[in-house]
Order: C-alpha cells, then sequence, then structure tokens
C-alpha cells in the first residue's frame, strides 16, 4: 500500500499524541499510539527497555512528580521503508516543573494495524551535549 500525505499526518498526529496523553495523566489510553507489544527503549536512561504498553504506563505512574509537566515534540522526519513500516525521527524537549529543560531524539518504527498507525519500538538518545557529542 502506498504511503500517502494522510498517512503522514495520522503519523504525525500519533507522535504528537504521546506527550498529550503523558501530560494529562492518561496512561492507560497509550494503547492509542503504540502496539500492545510495543519495546520502549530507554537504555540510554541506564535502564532496561519496557515491554509493552502496560509497562511503559506503569513506569509513567512510577515517576509520578518526576515526570515532565509538558512533553514537546517537533522536528518530525518521515521515511518509508521498504516493508510497508515507517520510521520516524523527531525531537522531544520535556519541561520540568522546576522549570528545566532537556531534549531527546525518538527513533520509532512506525506500523499499520487494524486500529491504524501505531509505534512498535521507540529508542530514546537523550541529548546532553551540544553538536552531538563532538566538541
Amino acid at each position: 500500500m502506498a504511503f500517502t500525505a494522510d498517512d503522514r499526518t495520522e503519523i504525525t498526529e500519533l507522535i504528537s499524541m504521546h506527550g498529550h496523553l503523558c501530560d494529562s495523566g492518561e496512561l492507560d489510553r497509550l494503547d492509542e499510539v503504540f502496539t500492545p507489544d510495543v519495546v520502549y527503549d530507554v537504555s540510554d536512561f541506564g535502564q532496561e527497555p519496557l515491554l509493552g504498553v502496560a509497562a511503559c504506563a506503569a513506569a509513567g505512574r512510577a515517576l509520578g512528580e518526576l515526570n515532565p509537566v509538558a512533553h514537546h515534540v517537533t522536528n518530525v522526519v518521515l521515511t518509508e521503508a521498504a516493508d510497508g513500516r515507517v520510521h520516524a525521527r523527531s525531537k522531544g524537549i520535556g519541561v520540568n516543573a522546576d522549570g528545566t529543560a532537556g531534549s531527546v531524539t525518538y527513533e520509532d518504527t512506525v506500523i499499520r494495524t487494524p486500529h491504524g498507525w501505531r509505534i512498535g519500538h521507540r529508542k530514546i538518545h537523550a541529548h546532553r551535549t551540544p553538536l552531538g557529542g563532538h566538541v
């Protein structure tokens, strides 16, 4: 099936929805963003990858007040893969309650499901130094 402009819009909105659901505390709705068996790779933060949408919701709840108060996503770039999946790369900005902020890159594999596009794999790369660490 051809990758259309409508697909681009749906996937961009899907990636954006993650922040809205997290910021509003609607973690039980993460199945609207991720496949049931999603791999959410947070190893760049020293943690094991989260396996499944329930584990993602539980991790968000466990962070409690340490969660950012705002998740913003921008600079979404979509590339169609040969198998019909889509590779999505985007920037994330997290704003904390104390006013500090952090930046990440999301590397997503997006899959067309009977319920629409869903993220099946997400790897988060934290940014800690300018110019990709090359000073």
